[in-house]
């Protein structure tokens, strides 16, 4: 395989057909935030390929042919490997993949990638930003395939692209196994947004793929963020267009038609319970009582992404009041989704994504943040495995009760869209068109106390 002297903490790129490697800066992180310390200059030396690579690298592709690949960094002497599987919507039909790849290349097509990528948030190697997976062994999958990591589909005539998303990572899995997988002992698969629901769907794959080749001892676990979404009916739009691409449709309608263009696999259980409608399996809340392995689950409360595909959007005018209505009770949906999930992190917020935000380990829900929560649920796993009591005041199922928009004060920073200025959640909500009267009425409380909530984010 591949020899690489390392002495870099950045992402080096392999793709599936050659092995070779060369170095190039990459800056991460699609809205920067101000470290604590500056990140680290680095050099990575050339690699030469060496040997024959796996046989199925050769035919596993993107959407338009070029070679599927991913990035890596290794932490010598490190036993714990973290997966990422990247997100980015998808696509449903040959029209809408043909806007996707004018408008969106790099979600289709591996030629334009740099050669190696700066990890932030959980893929930091920073142990300032990332204080309990700075030091594993890293790969960040780029998402290039458009059919929520779910496609096992070579390119046809007809469809005109691959769908190899499934295929992707379990070629990715066996071939890391040559890199130090094989011995590892923990190994976390983590995605955000489509890559958090391709979590869902591979985990299990992954574990059985292990387990199949003889490597029982790897625990096997999943980290789905901003990838739980709702197949909840759409908010009412009289100036909506046809169903065109995967945020103007309704999320069940473009899910039926991308699970038969993609080829769309989904776990064997799930789809047992579903036969004939395996549909279902893309919605986090029916896969997850199916999946065996231990999966955490980070998910905004009023999430964008799911605001956007249900005909909300918050910029521009004020909300009216039957989208406010309808933004409350997608809380309350998400709320009544997650309650029986056991290890989870719901934050009141308006956002989209977040584990590899360098701002990540600022977020807190009742005093706890992500990467503690994270921390617990981790040690809970292994305290399970050994037979001991879980750890106490070590929380791993959070949510907020608050039930706005942005009332955990620890949400991410929103800022106005013309002006760039910073928003305070008071400022956001009147921007929003929020009526305190109105509300403190519905609520039966005095406007100054609910004012006061907001502010402290009780």
């Amino acid at each position: 395989m591949t020899a690489i002297r390392m002495i870099s903490s950045m992402l080096l790129l392999m793709l599936m057909q050659s092995g070779v490697l060369c170095a190039r800066r990459f800056r991460g992180g699609r809205n920067p935030q101000p470290r604590r310390t500056p990140p680290p200059t680095y050099r990575a030396d050339r690699g030469g390929h060496h040997g024959e690579l796996p046989s199925g690298f050769h035919r596993l592709t993107c959407n338009d042919g070029s070679p599927a690949g991913y990035y890596l960094k290794e932490s010598r002497g490190s036993r714990r490997w973290l997966i990422f599987l990247e997100g980015g919507w998808y696509c449903f039909n040959k029209e809408n993949c043909d806007s996707r790849y004018e408008t969106m290349r790099r979600l289709m097509s591996s030629s334009t990638w740099p050669q190696t990528k700066t990890g932030t948030g959980i893929l930091s190697p920073l142990p300032e930003e990332n204080p309990h997976w700075w030091n594993a062994n890293m790969v960040f999958i780029p998402y290039c395939s458009s059919d929520v990591w779910s496609g096992a589909t070579a390119k046809t005539e007809q469809s005109g692209y691959a769908f190899m998303g499934s295929l992707i990572i379990q070629e990715v899995v066996k071939d890391l196994l040559n890199k130090g997988l094989d011995n590892a002992k923990v190994l976390l698969l983590a995605g955000s947004s489509a890559g958090g629901t391709g979590v869902l769907l591979n985990v299990d794959h992954v574990a059985e793929l292990l387990e199949g080749l003889g490597h029982t001892g790897i625990q096997v676990r999943g980290l789905s963020d901003s990838g739980w979404f709702l197949d909840n009916k759409q908010y009412s739009c009289t100036d909506c267009t046809e169903c065109l691409d995967a945020i103007t449709c309704a999320p069940t309608e473009t899910i039926k038609r991308g699970i038969k263009y993609w080829g769309g696999v989904v776990p064997e259980r799930c789809r047992q319970t579903h036969e004939g409608e395996e549909w279902n399996c893309f919605f986090g809340y029916r896969v997850f009582p199916s999946i065996k392995s231990p999966v955490f689950v980070v998910q905004w409360l009023f999430d964008e992404a799911q605001l956007a595909v249900d005909n909300i959007q918050l910029t521009g005018q004020p909300v009216q009041e039957g989208q406010w209505r309808y933004i409350q009770n997608l809380g309350i949906e998400l709320r009544n989704t997650l309650k029986d999930v056991p290890a989870m992190f719901a934050p009141a917020c308006l956002s989209h994504e977040v584990i590899t935000r360098n701002y990540w380990i600022d977020i807190q829900v009742k005093g706890t943040s992500l990467p503690r929560a994270l921390h617990c649920w981790d040690r809970s796993l292994n305290d399970n495995r050994n037979n001991k009591a879980p750890p106490k005041g070590c929380p791993v199922h959070l949510i907020d009760s608050c039930p706005w928009p942005h009332c955990n004060p620890t949400c991410p920073t929103i800022r106005d869209q013309f002006t760039g200025q910073e928003m305070n959640v008071i400022q956001f909500l009147m921007h929003m068109g929020f009526d305190v009267q109105k509300m403190a009425q519905q609520q039966g409380m005095d406007p100054s106390k609910l004012l006061g909530m907001l502010s402290s984010g009780s």
